[in-house]
């Protein structure tokens, strides 16, 4: 997915100094809401994390964690949606986690989100127990079945490394709430593997699926969970991002531009 097409004709490149791991974009999401700086090579966010932010069922006063924050977009659309949240991301390598914070400063949301760099595999200080929502985009390839692209930060945001997917789920488990709320965007073709490894630990399964449009399947699915509960699980209708025209539908313009809640039911 194109990282512009978020929000078209939004993307600015060179709006920000080049930092130590080259030069970045910047790029505005939730219409103008949210500013991201992000490399300008490398792995870039598209529209999954604003997708993932909205299907987030969080209110004012609360606490969400995002693993794997990288430069911060599912954060920072995350807090920008629901004021009064307070937000913390752990990312893997340090200066995205420091472009993230450069980014919530950029966005005026400093005071309700912060990003630490740490390993998802033994959190640091500051990542403990007790959050009320886990949020997560993991890398959708696994270890070894793919061939990694040359550049190291987009090979680490597209292969499993030392954590694969059980361990994603594991340490959400760890650090939610009782009864708190777990969401994953991932790939469709492994949505099975991902609601397995929830199974006996999460209850109240939802997936929702997000459909390109065109009668095309789907190529990403979020899956959502609430932990230690006992429901039954649900298929949800989804999104379908574009219309007859190859634009955004007035569903898909609604979440990613105005920071519509995505299947909150």
């Amino acid at each position: 997915m194109n990282p512009g097409a978020v929000n078209p004709g939004a993307v600015n490149p060179g709006a920000v100094n080049p930092g130590a791991a080259g030069d970045l974009t910047e790029d505005r999401l939730l219409d103008g809401r949210v500013r991201l700086a992000q490399p300008a090579e490398g792995y870039r966010a598209a529209i999954d994390p604003v997708l993932l932010a909205a299907c987030i069922p969080a209110r004012p006063g609360e606490r969400a964690l995002d693993l794997g924050a990288g430069a911060g977009a599912a954060s920072l659309c995350l807090a920008a949606r629901v004021p009064g949240l307070q937000v913390t991301g752990l990312e893997l390598q340090p200066g995205l986690a420091d472009l993230a914070n450069a980014n919530a400063a950029a966005s005026g949301l400093a005071d309700r989100v912060r990003v630490l760099a740490g390993d998802l595999l033994a959190p640091p200080p500051g990542i403990e127990p007790g959050f009320d929502h886990v949020l997560a985009n993991p890398p959708f390839m696994r270890a070894g079945a793919h061939t990694p692209p040359p550049d190291a930060g987009r090979a680490a945001a597209h292969g499993e490394g030392a954590a694969g997917l059980a361990d994603w789920v594991a340490c959400a488990a760890r650090l939610l709430r009782p009864k708190g709320t777990v969401a994953f965007v991932h790939r469709a073709d492994r949505f099975d593997e991902l609601v397995s490894l929830l199974r006996g630990r999460f209850g109240e399964v939802t997936l929702i699926p997000v459909w390109p449009g065109g009668g095309r399947p789907a190529r990403r699915v979020l899956v959502r969970a609430r932990l230690g509960v006992r429901g039954p699980a649900r298929l949800l209708p989804g999104l379908v991002l574009h219309g007859p025209g190859g634009g955004y539908t007035a569903e898909a313009e609604a979440v990613l531009r105005g920071a519509a809640a995505l299947a909150a039911g």
